[in-house]
């Protein structure tokens, strides 16, 4: 039996505003849109082929709960200060500027996206790839 995580899907304030950023601040791209009873998606992949799925409920004004459930999703990139950058101008909060982990050989920043979803972004190797 073979199993694999396909893709996540998190609920969001503003989907079309979650979707610029998504494509404009992290580079994802659109590859589908749903429309079910109650709810619009847009699903976006990034270029390792892993998705994330944006919601939106019709109807529902609230603020995002994040409650405890989920932590932090992760991006990685082979530009940490630069996708930072990128997210920031595009609407992000930086959480933690760009730094390098010696111990672990790695370049890392964190970001919240426009609902407040932490993302760490991660470039292995370091600045230069090493």
């Amino acid at each position: 039996m073979r199993v694999s995580l396909d893709q996540y899907c998190i609920n969001v304030s503003d989907l079309a505003r979650s979707e610029r950023f998504y494509t404009e601040g992290l580079g994802l791209s659109v590859t589908h849109r749903i429309e079910i009873p109650g709810v619009s998606e847009v699903v976006l992949e990034g270029a390792s082929g892993n998705r994330i799925q944006l919601a939106q409920h019709h109807g529902n004004d609230q603020p995002i709960e994040h409650g405890h459930g989920l932590w932090k999703l992760y991006l990685n990139t082979d530009d940490c200060a630069g996708l930072h950058a990128r997210a920031l101008a595009a609407g992000a909060e930086s959480v933690s500027e760009p730094v390098h982990l010696a111990e672990w050989n790695v370049d890392v920043a964190f970001i919240r996206d426009p609902d407040g979803y932490l993302f760490e972004i991660v470039q292995m190797g370091g600045p230069t790839g090493s």
